[in-house]
């Protein structure tokens, strides 16, 4: 695990094929809790190519010098992320 948030990543390898591929990430807490919004694809074995373009926000709780991840939530689809967008502009912007 990582020490740091910024050593935070979704990226993930498997029998050397990088099956996640993290594209950008913003870090929207730091402390003992982290809360990290990453942007990320998935290899799809069938096309040999990597998908659309996906979100993922995840809390990490810093225990004995490590960030473990607690819970995630997966945005799919850049329309599922728009709505997301609309909701929360609505709201702030009220």
């Amino acid at each position: 695990m990582a020490e740091t948030v910024e050593d935070l990543t979704i990226s993930y390898t498997d029998n050397g094929v990088e099956t996640v591929k993290e594209l950008d990430k913003k870090i929207l807490s730091k402390g003992a809790w982290a809360t990290v919004i990453f942007r990320y694809q998935d290899w799809n074995n069938a096309k040999s190519e990597y998908g659309p373009d996906k979100y993922s926000i995840r809390r990490y709780k810093k225990m004995n010098g490590e960030y473990r991840q607690q819970s995630k939530f997966n945005i799919s689809s850049a329309d599922q992320a728009k709505s997301i967008i609309e909701a929360l502009t609505e709201w702030v912007e009220s």
